[in-house]
Order: structure tokens, then sequence, then C-alpha cells
């Protein structure tokens, strides 16, 4: 069974043709789906980068690995054929639409307005009043 953030068997079999690349000469190569187990960790967990556990490997050398896949387009692909397997199986229905949206509140002051009984725009008044003397 796989651990929390992490792939299970069945997921990794569907794309590991996509994050694993062919051994070259030189230094082994870390394991493709223990360095995507760590990408997902992080990116799912919302930490840092430096505060990953060490069962996944060095931090720098996952973000080496998230940095190239991500330049290759594997994120874009892996959810490509997430969607096209979804899609056979009956999983996602066209006919439903949903837009996501979060309020937030800003400031007045996040705008320009400036704070509630002062000058609204400092910047303008004092060329404004350059100008006109």
């Amino acid at each position: 069974m796989a651990k929390r953030y992490e792939l299970p068997d069945a997921a990794w079999d569907l794309v590991a043709d996509i994050f694993s690349e062919p051994r070259r000469n030189g230094r082994p190569r870390a394991d493709d789906r223990l360095m995507l187990n760590g990408v997902l960790w992080v990116l799912c967990s919302g930490t840092a980068w430096r505060d990953m556990p060490e069962r996944f490997g060095p931090w720098s050398t996952v973000y080496q690995r998230f940095r190239d896949w991500r330049n290759r387009g594997s994120f874009d692909q892996m959810l490509k054929r997430l969607h096209i397997r979804l899609n056979e199986q009956g999983l996602i229905d066209l006919e439903t639409w949903m837009i996501d949206s979060t309020a937030v509140r800003a400031t007045r002051a996040s705008s320009g307005a400036g704070k509630k009984g002062g000058l609204k725009n400092r910047k303008t008044m004092h060329s404004g009043a350059v100008g006109a003397a």
C-alpha cells in the first residue's frame, strides 16, 4: 500500500514510461518513482523543498528532476493520459460544468484609494498642484 501522497503501483504502471528515462553510462540514476513521489509529497503537502523527508533522497535531486519533467511537459502528458483513461471508463461527465472561484477582500489602499478620510492619491495631488502653479 502506498503512503500518503505517493503513487500506488497501478498509477505508477500507467505513467512509468513518461517519467522513466533510459539508463546512460556514468553514475546510476536515482529511482524515478521515488523522485516522483518526492515531488508529489512536496506539491501536495505545501512544504518547502528543503523540508522534504529524507526517504525521497536529496531535496536538490528531487527538485532538479521536477524541473526537468516540468520543462519536458511530462506532467501535461500525465494529465492527458489520466483524462483519456477516465473518459474511457465513463467517469467524466461532459455535461457538467463547474467554475471554481474564491472571493478575496482587498484593502482600500490596494487599489490606490488611500486611507478613509485622507488624501486619495498623494502622487496625483502633488503633481496636479505643481502643474497648476
